[in-house]
């Protein structure tokens, strides 16, 4: 008797899981945001770094509620950025930044909790770094910056972490002419506690990914890498420790914006596939900028 043939059905009901739960996770993510800024940061004239910190700045000098220039100030970043990064990342963030402008304007008149500054500033810092944390993981993105950081590097000497700085310290200074001095020193505060807390979510923040992979397709794995994420790839000759085969490995660089993709392609093709993955702290040299991606 012929065993039913359940592969297709498997891996289909498999793929929807994941999308569901990354949708989840970036409504959660999205959410935390609102509710950081909402809750503590905006009523106490602190701000965040980024798109973000500019539109509550925008927002207190024009009476325009925030989510509608979280919003638009993050458009243009992701239309520049969508054939660079791809169309995955592309609708995942726009859906993060249209539940995080909506999130700000249902709690645009909840009370803060707390009065204190301080207080505000780290609460808000940790609530804001988680989600946007949990966001990244789920393979989106909630401010334009960074997206606008990652396309100014590959004509540039600086990295990302750099350029975004650049943006921030600029933004932060800023604050101090609108908010005054004490209230920008504060939005550092928060400012960097948000960052430690990506850290700490994402379990490290470097920009760029090292990977491995060793399958029993790897053209196939090769091919659609190339292909959808648009890094070149380079195989390598492996022999097994335990069997002694011969084994084909595939190494690229990512960034971190392409980890949770690559992860998925992996996965649809091979999802026996071994893969390592390893933080870089500095790429030159060699052909890391990206091919278009289709």
């Amino acid at each position: 008797m012929e065993a039913a043939k359940t592969g297709p059905i498997t891996h289909k009901r498999a793929k929807k899981r994941r999308i569901v739960t990354r949708a989840l996770a970036i409504i959660v993510g999205a959410l935390m945001v609102a509710v950081g800024l909402e809750i503590f940061l905006v009523p106490n004239k602190i701000i965040d770094g980024g798109v973000t910190g500019l539109s509550i700045m925008m927002s207190h000098l024009t009476g325009i509620k925030l989510g509608i220039f979280l919003f638009l100030f993050n458009l243009p970043f992701l239309l520049v950025g969508y054939k660079q990064i791809g169309k995955t990342f592309a609708i995942s963030t726009l859906f993060g930044v249209a539940v995080m402008s909506l999130g700000t304007n249902f709690l645009h008149h909840v009370p803060s909790l707390t009065d204190d500054l301080l207080l505000s500033a780290v609460f808000g810092g940790i609530i804001i770094g988680i989600g946007v944390g949990l966001v990244i993981r789920a393979g989106g993105s909630l401010d334009g910056t960074e997206i606008v950081a990652i396309l100014l590097t590959r004509k540039s000497p600086f990295s990302v972490g750099e350029v975004v700085m650049i943006f921030n310290i600029f933004i932060l200074g800023s604050a101090g002419f609108i908010f005054g001095w004490d209230r920008a020193m504060y939005s550092l505060i928060a400012y960097y506690i948000a960052y430690k807390m990506i850290d700490l979510t994402m379990v490290g923040l470097e920009q760029s990914r090292s990977v491995w992979i060793i399958s029993d397709y790897p053209n196939e794995i090769g091919d659609a890498l190339s292909a959808r994420l648009g890094r070149g790839i380079t195989y390598l000759r492996g022999e097994g420790g335990y069997s002694g085969d011969d084994k084909k490995v595939i190494f690229c660089v990512i960034t971190r914006l392409e980890e949770a993709k690559l992860k998925s392609i992996v996965e649809e093709i091979d999802a026996s596939a071994f893969l390592a993955i390893g933080h870089i702290h500095d790429v030159s040299g060699g052909r890391f900028k990206k091919k278009n991606i289709h």
